[in-house]
């Protein structure tokens, strides 16, 4: 069953709560989506940090539930 963009965010807040999230579902099938997350927790990490911080948020749902996740992380400016 696919997960909702609702879903996929509140996953990634009660992970990472001053987290600003944008979801774009980008084929209209719930299995495709871009998501641009922003927290100062990345801070100081690598890129790859920051992807494995979002994806264990998402409790190994990546690659189920949730199909593609084109992933941008960042700390704020």
């Amino acid at each position: 069953m696919p997960m909702s963009a609702g879903d996929i965010e509140t996953m990634i807040k009660a992970a990472i709560p001053d987290a600003v999230i944008t979801i774009r579902d980008l084929a209209g099938d719930g299995d495709h989506y871009a998501a641009e997350v922003v927290s100062e927790s990345f801070r100081g990490k690598s890129r790859v940090q920051q992807h494995q911080m979002v994806y264990q948020a998402l409790q190994g749902n990546m690659g189920d539930a949730l199909h593609a996740l084109a992933l941008q992380t960042s700390a704020p400016e």
